[in-house]
């Protein structure tokens, strides 16, 4: 009798859940806007939005290394959106007004 043999079962140690990522961007997305709303002008609201996309980057590496996946690629996700958003108003203002507005 020749014994049977099973396929060894490959599984990630830690998946990334969907319900996490958007987990992740939504609490990015409020600390993001809380943040660019302390910003008055625009090069306020660009320094702010820089300032805290770095500080939810680097909560992004903890997460990565101690915590869930998912949601540092839901926050890395929302920071990458936040700062589009606002190199996209400095270069609509800058088309605007013709001159560099920061």
């Amino acid at each position: 009798m020749i014994p049977s043999r099973t396929r060894p079962t490959l599984r990630e140690p830690h998946p990334v859940r969907p319900w996490a990522v958007v987990a992740g961007a939504l609490g990015a997305g409020v600390w993001l806007l809380s943040f660019g709303m302390f910003g008055v002008t625009l090069g306020g609201y660009v320094g702010w939005t820089v300032l805290a996309g770095l500080l939810a980057w680097l909560a992004a590496l903890a997460l990565i290394r101690y915590g869930d996946r998912g949601v540092a690629a839901g926050v890395a996700a929302a920071t990458g959106v936040a700062w589009t958003a606002a190199a996209l108003s400095v270069i609509a203002e800058w088309i605007r007004r013709g001159a560099w507005p920061l």
